[in-house]
């Protein structure tokens, strides 16, 4: 009779780590982005519509507001050409939303200044019950 050599299969897994609870944790994650991200809330900001053209090529420019605030390059705060500070702000804002009820406020902010310095701005315009901020921006 001939030698018969037998082989038998070793059932043991190849030594290495076990990435099945990675992929787990990583399904669970993006399962629950899908599911939370349409109910996050962010601010949006809507832009005015391109201005339209006449004949003559001029652009037909907004009437300007009695109540402007401006944002110079060092975060000051200027309401109708009166520097105030940020404790002033929103007292001065409730003030004008009494004189000027259906008025909307401009807000001229300089390139240079800091972003956080608009949202304040923003918040006190919310908070002194105005609806809308007119944001003008000045090209060049």
């Amino acid at each position: 009779m001939r030698n018969r050599i037998i082989f038998t299969q070793n059932n043991n897994e190849e030594a290495g780590p076990n990435l099945t609870p990675l992929i787990d944790v990583v399904f669970v994650v993006l399962i629950m982005f899908i599911i939370i991200a349409p109910m996050l809330q962010t601010d949006k900001i809507k832009l005015a519509d391109a201005p339209k053209r006449d004949d003559k090529s001029t652009i037909a420019v907004q009437d300007v507001s009695p109540i402007t605030i401006q944002v110079r390059q060092d975060n000051s705060i200027w309401l109708n050409s009166i520097r105030i500070s940020q404790d002033e702000l929103l007292p001065l804002l409730k003030r004008a939303k009494s004189q000027y009820p259906n008025k909307t406020p401009q807000l001229l902010q300089d390139k240079k200044a800091a972003f956080g310095t608009y949202q304040i701005i923003k918040n006190a315009v919310e908070s002194s019950g105005f609806q809308e901020l007119d944001v003008i921006l000045q090209p060049g």
